[in-house]
């Protein structure tokens, strides 16, 4: 049994588990942030088009796109996908070429995508408690979001490239030989689903 755990443990923090996970997630996330472009396109030639994601009055791309906070820094924020996750991709695809990339660089990923991840749940909270609709395309950045952020995490914590105090740092790489980063993450998530079914019940469905 031991073994086993120490062949899971191991693969699990292998550069082809790691990054072959960023690089699923950062595609999955790319190819949402594309849909979403061409429907924000397709909403500036027409306002009033009936988006195939428009399912009900709570799964709604087409409420969610045409509110302020879908165009908070004056152009559509599924632009900043496709510029973002290309980056992430070109990471990924390096790294699973056995390219090291500088501390430092790693680093200012890591921030940077951390904004990412905080604006996508800020574009979350405003979908479930003020706009009142959902958009499964958004939802689906939102997932693959937080999958890429504790990839990234994972990655920066196990390599030591987040300049954290050494008790700090042997903390979390001691979390993650427990594997708690993917148990944080499922519960995240969960929650999240709970959330969603907690406010809005059958009218999901509906």
């Amino acid at each position: 049994m031991s073994d086993v755990l120490d062949r899971i443990h191991r693969f699990r923090q292998s550069d082809g588990w790691i990054f072959g996970y960023m690089l699923f997630s950062s595609l999955v996330s790319l190819t949402a942030s594309f849909v979403l472009s061409v429907d924000a396109i397709l909403l500036a030639k027409n306002p009033q088009a009936n988006l195939s994601c428009n399912i009900n009055a709570v799964i709604s791309c087409g409420t969610v796109a045409t509110t302020w906070q879908a165009n908070l820094l004056g152009f559509p924020n599924a632009f900043l996908g496709l510029i973002a996750e290309p980056v992430v991709i070109t990471i990924a695809v390096a790294s699973l070429a056995k390219v090291k990339f500088p501390r430092g660089f790693m680093l200012a990923a890591q921030i940077v995508y951390t904004i990412g991840f905080l604006f996508a749940y800020w574009l979350f909270y405003q979908s479930m408690f003020h706009i009142n609709a959902l958009c499964p395309w958004c939802l689906l950045v939102t997932l693959s979001t937080t999958l890429v952020f504790s990839s990234l995490t994972h990655v920066n914590i196990r390599d030591n490239n987040l300049f954290l105090p050494p008790r700090l740092q042997a903390a979390l790489r001691s979390g993650l030989r427990m594997g708690l980063d993917a148990l944080v993450v499922v519960l995240w998530l969960v929650l999240i689903v709970v959330a969603i079914l907690a406010k809005y019940g059958a009218a999901l469905f509906a």
